[in-house]
């Protein structure tokens, strides 16, 4: 018979002392977490009598966590713990924080860098924070920064206890002084200072940026891209992470009008060439949090192009105009074959609507009205001069040759350059904040100042190519769009290094090619339709519901690491959960780093019993997203956010690391339930190994005698000089 929900169990050890198994009424005894109003004061308990202890003073004494974090007891932490922890006992809360405030003023040197360094490994336990919070130790931390006395080991960890205790959220960060910000902000500046140091200031900066409109405009005045530049230039990864953190954040929060600025300030100052030189090229691999920094950078450069995406052409600006017309000047009177002097006015008209009718626009008597849809707006009629003028030859090749194919079978240029234009912002995501989670960058965007513009110019050639290949005809344009987009997606899939490499994958993926593809994945999921093949579906279909089940409660048992997000995106914030063996209790706690393996059970330190579960919920409806705040209305966020709710109010927020996780764990939590695997991955898993099961189960094996055992594993052959590498 299973123990009643309300008691737990526990180790207590104490020092010189083997530590003793305890069960504990959670209802009877209230009083071991519940006894004050600030947890770590908390007066220990009628247990600790039963159990044979003799503490005197017991009210100055807590319990806590054995493991390496040393987290204090609370109702909190045990009500997510479920018991089954091993515990000790140390002083108080209260009593130990006031000790170590003291110990923090202390004019001997040598005890004050202990106090500090204590401070910044209890600083990770929100209830420790708490305390020291309430006794004004932020203030006295700033103070000490301020005064500019502590240098060395003494001042990194007074930045890092003063990070660990604003992670917490507890305390604004717009309460900070100008003298603060100065002198985090002169760490930064200085040529030589050591990393640990210089590694804090920049997660501060980049926190005052994130969280505080007022400490932005401060910051930035401080701080100028000229002066993060040669952090870039070093070989410590990590501090190249955060410095490109920080430029992200100025950049983020900088004000519409001031970002254009900043670009020029970045290109000015050759940041992509220095991004590429000494990140991306370096000698080294290039990790998830480096990636997802790149990434941003990536985005928010992409998303300076949304304001001329969004911006319609005025068919009377004569300054637009003039755009379109030049457009055709380059294209038909370089040759000297078109005279624009003499003849009449109608002449003249009736020759620019021949020649724009060439071009491919909609609208040949006023081509500005094709440039009034948003988007692309006017980046559409950008990228055609940037191609115009930098690409002269390709461009005016594209357009006589098209100007020569009867009317049917001609490329529209301006029409197809308008819907590549809509599509590659589609592709990119122009306009759409930076997601949280994702670590999707291009390196081919790094190696050229005008990257958008110069994908542009390969793709337009490859639509071009493309529609000469399928032999289309203006009703064929949507199908012709589909096949390139479809040819750009998995070029970029490959992550070519520069744009020639990209380029290149182009050319080897021929429409000929794609029908070669899409044949061979029709081929793969081939779905028979006749009745005897449905009803044999119908009846093998539980039987790889089950398999499916139990391959999701099998990764639920290996479990999974998590990233915690906060203001601030931190690479050393993990935590991980995973399904014990007989999937009744979820394990879970916080990691010091990303795990390489699978992670013991025993190192987890909190527990959620499954019977305890009411709900699991996405999306919208999770209570972290929720929140207020730009970083969670990510879109991407929201689609990779679940929670798991249990008890009264309480509850367990997650989001995964990526599209299959996030399947793979909701999949398994529904099933735990007892409630149907609705996900896109359980479709796609069902009907591969329908079709697999449906195959096998045909196959015409009359007359063929199947062996019980396995045929004999063949000897290795002599030499593999037949084995060719077709990398």
């Amino acid at each position: 018979m299973p123990p009643p929900a309300d008691i737990v169990k526990v180790a207590i050890e104490c020092p010189g002392a083997f530590p003793k198994l305890m069960e504990i009424d959670q209802v009877s005894q209230p009083g071991l977490w519940r006894a004050s109003p600030s947890p770590a004061r908390g007066h220990f308990p009628s247990c600790v009598g039963a159990a044979k202890w003799t503490l005197a003073n017991h009210e100055s004494f807590a319990l806590q966590h054995a493991d390496s974090s040393n987290f204090y007891i609370t109702e909190k932490v045990w009500l997510w713990s479920g018991g089954g922890a091993v515990l000790g006992w140390a002083g108080n809360g209260a009593s130990r924080m006031f000790q170590l405030h003291e110990r923090i003023q202390s004019s001997s040197m040598d005890a004050k860098l202990e106090a500090l360094k204590d401070l910044a490994s209890y600083s990770r336990d929100i209830t420790f924070a708490q305390e020291f919070i309430n006794l004004d130790g932020i203030s006295l931390l700033t103070q000490m920064v301020e005064s500019g006395t502590d240098f060395g080991d003494m001042l990194s960890f007074t930045l890092t206890a003063f990070v660990e205790l604003m992670d917490h959220g507890i305390v604004s960060w717009d309460t900070f002084s100008v003298a603060f910000i100065k002198k985090i902000a002169s760490f930064v500046n200085k040529s030589a200072i050591d990393i640990s140091i210089l590694q804090r200031s920049l997660a501060i900066l980049e926190s005052m940026v994130l969280n505080s409109h007022d400490l932005y405009q401060k910051v930035a005045q401080e701080i100028t891209i000229g002066q993060l530049i040669p952090h870039l230039q070093g070989t410590d990864q990590e501090i190249q992470t955060y410095t490109i953190a920080v430029i992200n954040a100025l950049f983020l929060k900088a004000p519409d009008e001031k970002r254009q600025e900043m670009a020029n300030i970045l290109a000015q100052k050759q940041l992509r060439s220095i991004i590429l030189m000494h990140v991306i090229r370096a000698q080294r691999a290039i990790n998830n949090e480096m990636a997802h920094q790149l990434y941003v950078l990536q985005v928010l450069t992409f998303n300076l192009l949304e304001d001329r995406m969004m911006t319609k052409m005025d068919p009377q600006d004569q300054a637009q105009r003039d755009i379109i017309f030049e457009l055709r000047h380059i294209a038909f009177d370089l040759e000297g074959e078109h005279n624009n002097s003499g003849g009449s006015i109608e002449k003249r008209k009736s020759m620019y609507t021949r020649d724009y009718k060439k071009l491919g626009f909609i609208n040949h008597v006023n081509p500005a009205m094709d440039f009034t849809q948003t988007p692309p707006g006017m980046l559409a009629l950008d990228n055609m001069l940037y191609f115009a003028k930098h690409h002269q030859d390709a461009y005016i090749r594209i357009v006589l040759e098209n100007s020569c194919r009867e009317d049917k079978h001609e490329c529209p240029f301006g029409r197809s350059s308008i819907e590549l234009t809509k599509m590659l912002c589609e592709i990119l995501k122009v306009g759409e904040l930076p997601s949280e989670t994702c670590n999707d960058f291009h390196p081919m965007f790094f190696t050229h100042d005008r990257s958008f513009e110069e994908f542009f110019c390969i793709c337009i050639q490859l639509l071009n190519k493309t529609w000469k290949e399928m032999r289309a005809t203006s009703e064929d344009f949507n199908k012709v769009m589909q096949v390139v987009k479809e040819q750009i997606m998995r070029a970029l899939t490959t992550k070519p290094s520069s744009l020639d490499q990209f380029k290149s994958k182009l050319q080897n993926l021929s429409y000929t090619e794609i029908l070669k593809i899409r044949q061979s994945e029709r081929m793969n999921q081939e779905d028979f339709q006749s009745r005897p093949i449905l009803e044999l579906k119908e009846k093998i279909q539980p039987e790889i519901l089950e398999l499916i089940k139990q391959q999701r409660l099998n990764r639920l048992v290996e479990g999974t690491c998590f990233r915690k997000l906060n203001s601030r995106r931190r690479q050393d914030k993990f935590w991980y959960c995973r399904l014990s063996p007989n999937h009744k209790v979820l394990h879970y706690g916080d990691l010091e780093e990303s795990p390489q393996g699978e992670v013991p059970h025993d190192s987890l330190q909190d527990k959620l019993p499954v019977a305890d579960i009411k709900a699991v919920v996405t999306g919208k409806d999770c209570p972290h997203m929720k929140e207020k705040g730009a970083l969670k209305q990510n879109k991407e966020v929201l689609e990779l956010a679940f929670s798991i709710l249990y008890d009264s109010n309480c509850q367990l927020n997650f989001i995964a690391p990526d599209k299959h996780e996030y399947c793979i764990w909701t999949d398994g939590l529904n099933a735990l339930l007892g409630k149907d695997m609705l996900s896109d991955l359980t479709r796609n898993d069902l009907d591969t190994l329908l079709s697999m099961e449906i195959k096998l189960r045909l196959l015409d094996l009359e007359n063929i005698q199947i062996p019980d055992a396995p045929p004999p594993i063949p000897k290795e052959p002599s030499n593999y000089d037949f084995v060719y590498d077709c990398n």
